[in-house]
């Protein structure tokens, strides 16, 4: 398990070649955790900086109201999960 920032990852390598992440994010306010498909098997760093893109977006997405109106053509997001613990 690779522990960078707080958030700690484990890769597995899928059938279809797809990696799959495990991550775990340790922050005293609200501890989560999630899942991420990623289609080639990026380096550490690479999955911590989609990672943190994933969240960011996340976080941001939480703000946006457009997201419940049919104009913005909003999609989920299918290969990021995450769950609080």
């Amino acid at each position: 398990m690779r522990d960078l920032h707080n958030i700690s990852f484990t890769t597995k390598k899928l059938m279809s070649g797809n990696l799959q992440v495990k991550f775990h994010i340790q922050n005293a306010s609200k501890p989560c955790y999630g899942y991420l498909l990623v289609n080639q098997a990026f380096s550490d760093e690479e999955i911590m900086e989609e990672i943190k893109l994933r969240l960011n977006l996340r976080e941001q997405s939480k703000m946006d109201l457009l997201k419940f109106t049919f104009k913005n053509q909003w999609k989920d997001d299918h290969q990021f999960y995450l769950y609080s613990a």
